[in-house]
């Protein structure tokens, strides 16, 4: 029989996965991974200002990461290009939280578990976190399923129907704040990055409808964390890197076997 902190871990995971499934997609259409690498790089602040102010690690890397949705939505609204806003960001969001991790003690000791993650030290409590937070992903996401895929399709089809492009993708920006702060324990915010999109991108040459891009992302998913599991298990390896090793796999699988 398993112990208990390998059914935290598992359960830890797949609630992650069932958010990550169908954000990633929409990551992958709309070519969001550069703003995911942002987000999750400016948790790391997030991290380090919720152990010098003592609040939830949760609270604090999802105030960050909102932030920093809302802080790239503005900037570009003023005309200033996506690739430069997230470049000057991600860098300067990583090394103000490095700087700020220094100033925290007791927390250097712990930076890895925050950059590559600490699956198997969830507890309890996170779990709450984690399934609240995917679960506040999924109903967000299927509120504005018709309006994210019109507005993904085409922007001025969907400006032509009423729907502001510009909102719709405030509202996955704000969707990534809430995955990277649930997966921030999970996955590290070196490899959040990696469970958005390497699962989609797999699951994206075997759909022909965007549903069924988010069912194989989502199982994807699903394997990637208990094989990940298994292989950190068996292997005594890194859990949260294998977890996106196996997704690498699956990926590289989908590759070969794939026929257009």
């Amino acid at each position: 029989m398993l112990d208990d902190f390998m059914v935290r871990a598992a359960l830890a995971g797949l609630g992650l996965v069932m958010a990550t499934g169908a954000l990633g997609s929409f990551v992958v259409w709309r070519r969001m991974a550069y703003f995911g690498d942002s987000t999750s790089h400016a948790a790391i602040l997030g991290v380090a200002l919720s152990f010098a102010f003592a609040f939830p690690l949760y609270l604090g890397t999802l105030a960050v990461a909102v932030g920093m949705a809302l802080l790239v939505a503005w900037l570009t609204g003023r005309g200033q290009s996506m690739d430069t806003v997230l470049g000057v960001l991600a860098h300067s969001a990583l090394a103000v939280g490095l700087v700020a991790v220094s100033f925290v003690p007791g927390l250097r000791v712990d930076l890895d578990a925050f950059l590559f993650g600490d699956i198997l030290a969830v507890g309890k409590d996170d779990l709450v976190w984690i399934w609240g937070g995917a679960a506040l992903v999924l109903a967000l996401l299927i509120w504005r399923w018709q309006r994210l895929i019109a507005a993904t399709v085409n922007e001025e089809l969907a400006m032509a129907s009423g729907i502001d492009p510009k909102f719709e993708r405030l509202i996955l920006s704000l969707a990534l704040a809430v995955v990277v702060a649930i997966a921030i324990r999970i996955v590290g915010a070196l490899l959040i990055s990696a469970m958005l999109i390497v699962p989609a991108a797999a699951a994206r040459g075997f759909s022909r409808t965007p549903e069924q891009m988010v069912g194989f992302a989502t199982l994807a998913g699903i394997i990637s964390v208990l094989g990940g599991l298994w292989g950190s298990l068996r292997l005594d390896t890194p859990a949260g890197p294998s977890i996106v090793v196996v997704a690498a796999m699956i990926y590289a699988l989908s590759l070969v076997t794939y026929r257009r």
